[in-house]
C-alpha cells in the first residue's frame, strides 16, 4: 500500500511538471513585448526597399506617436534598426507628438525614452503640431528642433521642407507659406503638417478648408510631396495635380476598419501602427513603409520631373 502511494505521489509531480512546460510562468505572461517585435525582424535579414546611394537625403517620418505605450516603444526600436542598416540623419514628426499632458515625464516616457537610441546616435527630430499638441511646451522643447516657431522651413541637400501648423492657419502662416515656397530654388519641395488635405478615413477626413487654402500654392509652386497625420492609419493616395499625399497617423495611434471606399486611395493600413522611410536622390523619391512588426508593407518612388519638362508641359 506503501508503494503504491509513492507511486501515485511520483505520478502526480510528474503530472504538474509537464503541464509547466507547455505555457508561460505568471511573469513571462505579462512581459512586455516590445522584444518579440525586434526578435521577428532579427531573426531574419531586414527587407529594404531604398536603394541606399551616396549623397542622398534619407529621412523616416513619424506621426500621432506620442503616446508612450507597446506599439509607440515597438515602432520606435524599428526605426532603430533600420537605421543601423540603412542609415538616416533625421525624423519629420506629423504632430500630436505627446498625448495626455506636458508634464517633464510626459516628455521623457513618450519622446526621450522610446526614442533613446535614435537621440543618442545623433537623429535629429523635426516636428510639427497637432491639435493635441501644447504650442506654448513644444514650441521651446528643444529635441523637437522647432526654435520657438509654429512653423519653419529647413534645407536638406537640394530638398526643402516646409513645416506648417495646420490647426491655425492664419494669414500670416499663409504669406509666409507663399513667400519661402516662391523663393526656395531646391529641387524638391516638401511639405508636412498635422491634417490632410485628402483622406479616406472616416474619424475625421480631409480638412476642405486647408485644402483650399494650401492646394493651390502647392501646385504653382512645385510640392512634390505631402505627410500628414492626424488620421490613425496609414494611407498613400494618388496624385493630385502632381502632388502625392501620404497620410501617416498609426505611428502608436490606430484606428482600426476606419476606411471608406474610394477611387484615390492607392494604399492604406489600418490593422497596425508603423513608420515610413524616404529617400530622395536625383529626380526619384523611394518610400517604404514598415509596421511595428518589421514587415513593409507599402513602397514605391516618385519621379521628380525637370524644369524643362513641367516647363515644355505648361506651355502646351
Amino acid at each position: 500500500m506503501r508503494k503504491y502511494f509513492i507511486f501515485l505521489l511520483l505520478f502526480f509531480f510528474q503530472l504538474i511538471g509537464c503541464q509547466s512546460e507547455g505555457g508561460p510562468s505568471p511573469q513571462e505572461a505579462v512581459a512586455a513585448p516590445v522584444s518579440q517585435a525586434s526578435a521577428q525582424t532579427q531573426g531574419n535579414e531586414l527587407d529594404v526597399r531604398l536603394p541606399l546611394e551616396q549623397q542622398s537625403v534619407r529621412f523616416a517620418v513619424i506621426g500621432d506617436s506620442g503616446t508612450g505605450d507597446r506599439p509607440q516603444y515597438e515602432v520606435a526600436q524599428q526605426m532603430e534598426l533600420y537605421r543601423q542598416k540603412v542609415g538616416f540623419d533625421f525624423v519629420l514628426m506629423l504632430g500630436d507628438n505627446i498625448y495626455g499632458g506636458h508634464r517633464p515625464k510626459d516628455f521623457l516616457n513618450k519622446f526621450e525614452r522610446p526614442y533613446k537610441p535614435l537621440l543618442d546616435a545623433g537623429v535629429k527630430f523635426y516636428a510639427v503640431l497637432g491639435n493635441h499638441d501644447d504650442p506654448n511646451d513644444e514650441r521651446l522643447y528643444k529635441p523637437f528642433n522647432m526654435n520657438g516657431e509654429r512653423y519653419y522651413t529647413f534645407r536638406k541637400g537640394d530638398v526643402s521642407f516646409f513645416a506648417l501648423d495646420s490647426t491655425y492657419m492664419d494669414p500670416n502662416q499663409l504669406e509666409w507659406v507663399e513667400q519661402n515656397l516662391k523663393s526656395s530654388k531646391s529641387k524638391w519641395k516638401i511639405s508636412y503638417f498635422h491634417h490632410p488635405l485628402y483622406s479616406d478615413g472616416k474619424s475625421h477626413g480631409p480638412d476642405l478648408d486647408l485644402r483650399a487654402r494650401l492646394a493651390p500654392l502647392f501646385k504653382q509652386y512645385g510640392v512634390k510631396a505631402v505627410f500628414s497625420g492626424h488620421e490613425h492609419v496609414y494611407e498613400r493616395l494618388k496624385p493630385e495635380d502632381n502632388i502625392y499625399y501620404f497620410i501617416l497617423g498609426n505611428s502608436a495611434k490606430l484606428m482600426t476598419h476606419d476606411f471608406k471606399s474610394s477611387q484615390q486611395m492607392e494604399k492604406a493600413l489600418d490593422t497596425e501602427q508603423g513608420f515610413m522611410l524616404v529617400e530622395i536622390s536625383g529626380d526619384r523619391l523611394h518610400y517604404q513603409t514598415i509596421s511595428r512588426r518589421g514587415e513593409t508593407v507599402d513602397s514605391g518612388k516618385v519621379e521628380q520631373q525637370s524644369r524643362s519638362s513641367v516647363a515644355a508641359a505648361q506651355a502646351q
